[in-house]
């Protein structure tokens, strides 16, 4: 069985939402030009002072943004099928693990849920000045024929990594849209306050 290459690292990384990243350390130049000969992904997973989450995201890499004297690099990736790690391997200098992909549940979210939660993210992306998502998800009927819009809405803002990381471990689009949609209503009321105040 071929083993994932992982870069544990603070932060969630979710299918679809695009990644730039900065590999400095010498173990991470070694399996980021690995992957780049090889033309394979490698595995992003939360790392937390217990070790690293159980359920991580397979990261491809888009391109070498910028290379520097000392094999520094720039990349960007973009986040493609999550994953379960079934045992980590460390006989290398980076952490490699066996891998079981995770589908998700066949199964629709009704499009009332879907414009609730494009209209509640245009609204807070506002006042939070962050990226809207790209532009075909911003109308609900286009917003409909996204796979993974939950992933889309939540990995262009700032958001809890607990709370990604749950989503990331949520089988159900609709489950995750209906959660998206009630975490975005939590926090609306306070960026409202803030923003208000802001240009008062």
């Amino acid at each position: 069985m071929s083993l994932l290459p992982l870069f544990p690292l603070d932060l969630v990384l979710l299918p679809g939402v695009p990644l730039p990243l900065h590999i400095f350390e010498p173990r991470y130049k070694e399996m980021i030009a690995e992957c780049l000969e090889q033309k394979m992904p490698f595995g992003i997973v939360r790392a937390s002072d217990e070790g690293v989450a159980g359920i991580g995201c397979t990261a491809e890499i888009l391109s070498v943004t910028k290379k520097y004297d000392d094999g520094r690099m720039d990349i960007l990736t973009r986040g493609v099928n999550r994953f379960e790690v079934l045992e980590v391997n460390e006989e290398r200098s980076f952490l490699r693990a066996e891998i079981a992909m995770v589908p998700d549940e066949p199964g629709k979210p009704a499009s009332e849920l879907v414009e609730q939660a494009v209209r509640l993210h245009a609204e807070i992306a506002k006042l939070a000045g962050a990226e809207p998502p790209p532009a075909d998800s911003r109308g609900a009927s286009e917003a409909e024929a996204i796979e993974n819009l939950s992933f889309l809405l939540a990995g262009s803002l700032p958001l809890d990594l607990d709370f990604k990381q749950s989503l990331l471990a949520t089988l159900s689009e609709e489950k995750r849209l209906e959660a998206v949609v009630e975490y975005l209503r939590a926090i609306l009321p306070g960026l409202r306050r803030a923003a208000h105040a802001r240009w008062n």
